[in-house]
């Protein structure tokens, strides 16, 4: 599967304070992950983070050029994203991203269908899977068996009613 080179990684949702920092939700696994990266991307745009730090669940991010409330106030909305080339991910690791639109088997090889989503709850992540009928599968050891993203196939236990 191709792979793009910017991975986004968060929406500016608000300001914070009057200095010029911005409250971002983050994507990626953690707002500690998210503040080690030292270049952001905005429209296409690579910032520097002044400052970094996790803050309940979010990130609040000074960046650079952005001294002020007014100019945060006119990056709210905006997504932010990282390289690919910056992200160090461990052995075996991928992007969500990266397995949209996988191909997805069970673990004898029938074809289940095309991973069109991926929906985030406080017990996992959902795996929605459009084939001949819509599947939603728990991203979890017991159902997920092996993700390829690499060759974009992903493959799964299924059981009655899924």
């Amino acid at each position: 599967m191709e792979q793009r080179q910017y991975i986004e990684a968060g929406k500016i949702i608000n300001t914070h304070g009057v200095r010029g920092e911005v409250k971002i939700d983050v994507w990626l696994d953690s707002p500690e992950y998210f503040c080690t990266f030292k270049t952001l991307y905005i429209d296409g745009e690579a910032v520097k983070p002044v400052s970094a730090r996790p803050h309940k669940g979010f990130a609040i991010v000074k960046l650079g050029g952005t001294d002020d409330i007014n100019a945060a106030m006119c990056l709210k909305n905006k997504t932010v994203c990282i390289s690919r080339s910056d992200a160090r991910l461990p052995k075996g690791g991928y992007f969500l991203q990266d397995i949209m639109g996988a191909k997805v088997v069970t673990e004898d090889g029938a074809e289940v269908g095309v991973l069109k989503d991926i929906l985030e709850t406080p017990a996992s992540l959902i795996y929605v899977v459009s084939g001949e009928s819509e599947h939603m599968i728990p991203a979890v050891p017991e159902f997920v068996l092996e993700t390829d993203a690499e060759n974009g196939v992903i493959t799964v236990r299924l059981i009655e009613g899924m």
